[in-house]
């Protein structure tokens, strides 16, 4: 049965969602380990005050959204780097007339440099998707597919010339987890993480989103925020706390 608009507009909709959910095995029981104050905007939830005037954002998906990148620029003047090696995103972005402070780039973010395989999903109904595409080829994806130039972190800031990264926000439709392994080689780890989980895939499942946020509490970062789904998760770094 297909949920309506007004039921998901309640408050009570998705925490009761979510609930059922997590006791049904579907998601990960997670609570927050620090409380801050935050800001939402775009569906992202981040930590304003850990923001300065040089701060350097990283937006790792554009899809066909930077309603959270926007933001950032309109209210704090700062430079968003927004990457998304697809087809559909890399037109979009060149038909708007944006700031200069948002800099779109069209590669893709992994665990080793090289080339990434992206597959564009197939909806439950059949339909190709014109803006998801996802490294994971398993169900629900179709035999298109491209090669995108892929980086790690550490190369992009290389490349770039960056020495940190305050925010990286993370939607890549399964991809995260590779990203987010090659975090364990870095000596200089972005203060706040906003990642999209995507254990729902066919072939991820959720015990490899819990390995990965294991990981990421041995690195030192603690969840400040979970997203209304329970599949975005924001992680601030303890030097930091």
């Amino acid at each position: 049965m297909r949920t309506s608009g007004w039921m998901k507009r309640q408050p009570w909709f998705w925490p009761v969602k979510r609930f059922f959910k997590r006791i049904s095995g579907k998601e990960l029981w997670l609570k927050t380990d620090v409380e801050y104050a935050v800001l939402e905007t775009g569906g992202w939830i981040y930590i304003p005050e850990r923001l300065r005037s040089d701060s350097v954002i990283y937006s790792l998906g554009v899809g066909d959204s930077i309603d959270f990148d926007m933001d950032l620029i309109h209210r704090y003047g700062l430079t968003v780097h927004a990457f998304d090696p697809t087809p559909y995103s890399e037109e979009w972005i060149a038909s708007l007339e944006l700031p200069v402070n948002l800099v779109f780039h069209p590669w893709a973010a992994a665990g080793e440099d090289g080339s990434l395989r992206l597959f564009r999903r197939i909806s439950k109904r059949g339909r190709k998707s014109k803006v998801m595409w996802t490294a994971e080829g398993d169900a629900g994806v179709g035999s298109d597919f491209i090669d995108a130039p892929a980086y790690t972190i550490r190369s992009i800031m290389e490349k770039l010339g960056h020495e940190h990264i305050d925010i990286l926000k993370i939607d890549v439709e399964g991809a995260e987890y590779e990203i987010l392994d090659g975090l364990r080689a870095e000596d200089k780890l972005p203060t706040q993480l906003m990642v999209e989980f995507h254990h729902r895939f066919p072939g991820i499942g959720k015990q490899r989103t819990a390995i990965t946020i294991e990981h990421l509490r041995k690195l030192g970062y603690r969840i400040f925020a979970i997203s209304e789904t329970g599949r975005e998760i924001g992680f601030i770094l303890k030097s930091d706390a």
